[in-house]
This record gives structure tokens, C-alpha cells and sequence, in this order.
């Protein structure tokens, strides 16, 4: 089956148009290596057209009633709506994920236009208290203008809307720039839903490319107002250290080390459970994935069995086959940078339990992999994966837990122990924005939480186990 959006263009002051240059390149399946599409490769000159684009385009958007935006993002919604199901194999095969991830995916991008729509039509700011009698305080939600949006690949509808949907609803224009491992599903897709929308010209516009032209001129320009940026930490930090010399304003979510502690008291089964889900879904390439175990000495032979049987039993292959519990890597550079990762550990003294290599002589599969015997010392512990690999360390006690996780960059954690307050109460000391009780990464914050510059941290509760189907199948991996 081929691609239902076939070509990737430019999508500027509401029209499809080529580069400027002229220039394409293929899009590929990554189960297959099969060339599936093609996208426009767009560069400043088309970078600035589409940020002067939004900039005309800004106050007429802005002077719309919230319920006139909200229509044209509902508008949006229904489009996806529509053609879910296509848009999730265009997912699928794009980015490799398996069914559920791809449902998940568009699902959610669905959800993030409709609470966006939401807010902009029930509250435009707050009545404030006056500070002395006979005085009256407001505050209002103002648009700040253009916002540029550069997005990954791993989630390209959900990590687009989370910013394009509340920048729109509340007055604003955007020019996004998707991966160019993912250009129609994250950029076609998105302006074939505007246009359907009947967004005005230049209200929404794309420009697909890579990021050394397309991605460096977005994130570069002075006439954007905010430039958002999900992606690798070493881009964010370089992306940072420009805008800072000329105070442009940026908001940035990084890449972090994420830590899984299992207590000496955890429920084994159920911390493994998890672990599949938190370390393994989407291949391990998530901000969210745990990329380290921490696992007290008392329970870690238990919890480093549990984990290698339920590793071992997942099938890996192409997600269109619907018998894949896991798809391929993203690319043969991501493939290759995990397994070195892998062999530099094991040189150190690291052991592979189950995985560590290639599944097949080709292609961009590889086994889910636990590695024992991981000191914080090694690149599986320093550096973040973003690959299916789960790191064990050992650490005598929950002191030595909390100090062994906490000292890198961390988005969110979980900590496993059948005292809830004891779990609680250690969730609280780890340096993350978000850590689950008895739980992988649920989303316990919430959809509809606006980005801020503060840190807050949302600590969440088990809910409901989670699972791959491979092994919940049969009993005897459990």
C-alpha cells in the first residue's frame, strides 16, 4: 500500500508550492526501506517567506473572535478525524512505531485541538484581586505574535499540536518545520488539515527540509516572536546559546536520562510490567523512556529475571505486519549510535542478558536488550539512548537510589515500593518535572497544561498495570 499523501510540498500563505530551490528528497518506510514519498527541501529564502507570510497574516487572526479560531481548529480536528485511519498507517510506516503507538499518536493530536479549542472559547484571562479597595485588576491572554515550531520525529502529530493547537487558538501564527525523517505526517498532513479548515493564508504555514537549512534559518530568524523546539539536547543547548545574544525567546524541551527505581519492598511483577512499557515503547526513542534502572540489591536478582523473560519474548518486526510488539530504529544512524552505546558498556564490564544485537544481517530492527551490571561510569548510564535498551544498576539501599539518580538532566521518573507514602516521599526528591508512583509514564500531567518557565513536578499514582501484548498473551513469560 502507498503513501495517501505521496508528496511533501511547502505549504506558505496558504499554497502548496515547491522549494525555492528546487531540491527534494525521498521519504522513506523504516520497516522496509521502501521509498514511499518525496518532500520538498526548503531553505531561508523559503523560511522567510513563510515567516513574512504569518506576519501579515498575525493581526486579522488575532482580531477573530475565540469561537471563530476555535471553529477553525474543530475544523482541524475533524479532518483527522475523518482519515484516522490512514493517518495512522501513514504514521506507522513514516515512523516505525507499531499500531498502538501510531493510534496513540494521531489520537492524541486529535485530543490537543480539541482541549486548545476549549480554552480559547472559555477563559481569555482572570479577574485579579485589586491591591486597595476601589480598584479593578485583569489580566488577559494576549497573542505573542509568530511562533516557529521545530518538532522530532518520534511523535510528529502529538509534539506539533501540543504547540501549533494553543498557539492558533489564542491569536497567534505558526511556521513549523518537522523532522525530515517524517515530513508528510508531520508536516503535509498538518497543512492538508488546515487547509480543510479554511485557516486564512498565512495563519498556518510549513516548510519541510533539514535542519542545517530549513531547521537553522526557522530557528535563527528575528521576526519570529517564540521559536519551540522539541528535540535532542545537544541542538536545544545550541539553539539556546544563540537566541541568548539576542534575548530572541525560546522554549525548549530536551532530552533527559530518565530513571525507573524499584524499591526493596516493590512488587516485582508489576515494576517489570512497567518497565516493558516505560523503556521499550516506540523502540525506547521517547524523551520519556527510562534510559536508567536504579534497583536495590535486596530485589535485583528477582527484577533483572523478570525483565530478561518478558525482553526476550517480544517480537520485533515490521509494524504492518500486526504481529510486531516492536518496530524498527528510526535510522541506521540511530540503530548504530545505540548498539555502540551497548558494545562501549559491555567493554567496561557490562553484561547483556538478552538483545544487544541486530534482529536480521539488515535493516533498522534491533532486540530489546537488558544489561546487567551497569555503573554509573558507563554510556549506558550517562548518555541517553533513545533505543530499547534497559540499564540496570545496583545500589545497596534507597539512600544510595536517590543520590545515584538525581545529577543528570531528567524529564520523568518513576519509583516502585508497596508503601505508597514511602514512594511518595522518595518521588519528591528526585530532580524531575514529573515522577509516577507504582506507574511507567501515564501522562499524569495532564494534557491541557500550558508550558512554563517554572519547574513544577507532577507526581502521579498507579493507575492501571501496563503491557505488551507478546507476553500478556502467555502466562508463562510472565
Amino acid at each position: 500500500m502507498t503513501s495517501q499523501f505521496p508528496v511533501a510540498q511547502l505549504y506558505i500563505d496558504g499554497t502548496f508550492r515547491p522549494a525555492s530551490s528546487g531540491r527534494t528528497a525521498d521519504v522513506v518506510e523504516k520497516a522496509t526501506g521502501a521509498v514511499i514519498g518525496t518532500y520538498a527541501l526548503g531553505g531561508a529564502v523559503d523560511v522567510g517567506r513563510a515567516v513574512a507570510a504569518a506576519r501579515a497574516a498575525q493581526p486579522g487572526w488575532a482580531a477573530l473572535s475565540a469561537p471563530e479560531r476555535a471553529a477553525g481548529l474543530r475544523r482541524m480536528a475533524e479532518f483527522f478525524q475523518a482519515r484516522h485511519a490512514e493517518l495512522v498507517e501513514q504514521s506507522m510506516r513514516e515512523t516505525g512505531g507499531v499500531r498502538a503507538k501510531a493510534e496513540d499518536e494521531v489520537s492524541t493530536g486529535i485530543r490537543q485541538l480539541q482541549i486548545s479549542m476549549i480554552q480559547a472559547s472559555e477563559n481569555s484571562g482572570d479577574l485579579l484581586p485589586p491591591y486597595k479597595a476601589g480598584k479593578l485588576s485583569m489580566s488577559r491572554a494576549v497573542p505573542l505574535g509568530v511562533i516557529g515550531v521545530i518538532t522530532p520525529w518520534n511523535y510528529p502529530v502529538n509534539l506539533a499540536m501540543r504547540a501549533v493547537a494553543p498557539a492558533l487558538a489564542f491569536g497567534n501564527t505558526v511556521v513549523l518545520k518537522p523532522a525530515e525523517l517524517t515530513p508528510i505526517i508531520g508536516g503535509q498532513v498538518l497543512a492538508e488539515a488546515a487547509r480543510a479548515a479554511g485557516l486564512p493564508p498565512g495563519v498556518f504555514n510549513v516548510v519541510t527540509g533539514d535542519g542545517l537549512d530549513a531547521g537553522h534559518a526557522l530557528a535563527e530568524h528575528t521576526g519570529l516572536n517564540l521559536l519551540d523546539f522539541t528535540g535532542s539536547r545537544e541542538v536545544g543547548l545550541a539553539i539556546a546559546a544563540s537566541a541568548a545574544a539576542t534575548l530572541r525567546p525560546v522554549r525548549l524541551e530536551l532530552g533527559g536520562s530518565n530513571a525507573f527505581v524499584v524499591l526493596d519492598d516493590a512488587d516485582i511483577d508489576l515494576a517489570a510490567s512497567c518497565a516493558m512499557v516505560a523503556s521499550l515503547e516506540f523502540q525506547g526513542q521517547t524523551c520519556i523512556s527510562a534510559g536508567r534502572h536504579i534497583v536495590t540489591r535486596a530485589v535485583a536478582d528477582q527484577y533483572l529475571d523478570a525483565l530478561t523473560r518478558r525482553a526476550a519474548a517480544l517480537r520485533v518486526g515490521d509494524p504492518m505486519s500486526g504481529t510486531a510488539d516492536l518496530g524498527p530504529l528510526i535510522s541506521t544512524r540511530q540503530r548504530d549510535r545505540v548498539h555502540a552505546l551497548v558494545t562501549a558498556s559491555v567493554e567496561m564490564g557490562a553484561e547483556v542478558l538478552t538483545g544487544g544485537a541486530f534482529d536480521g544481517p539488515e535493516g533498522l530492527f534491533y532486540r530489546p536488550t537488558v544489561l546487567a551490571k551497569v555503573t554509573p561510569d558507563m554510556p549506558a548510564f550517562t548518555e541517553e539512548i533513545f533505543g530499547p535498551v534497559l540499564p540496570v544498576t545496583v545500589v545497596d539501599d534507597e539512600e544510595e537510589a536517590v543520590a545515584v539518580t538525581n545529577g543528570l538532566p531528567m524529564l520523568m521518573n518513576s519509583v516502585f515500593s508497596a508503601d505508597l507514602i514511602r514512594g511518595l516521599s522518595v518521588a519528591e526528591r528526585l530532580d524531575a518535572g514529573e515522577v509516577h508512583v507504582n506507574d511507567a509514564h501515564a501522562r499524569h500531567g495532564a494534557d491541557d497544561q500550558m508550558a512554563g518557565f517554572t519547574k513544577r513536578q507532577w507526581i502521579g499514582l498507579q493507575r492501571t498495570p501496563l503491557a505488551l501484548p507478546s507476553w500478556t498473551a502467555d502466562p508463562a513469560t510472565r
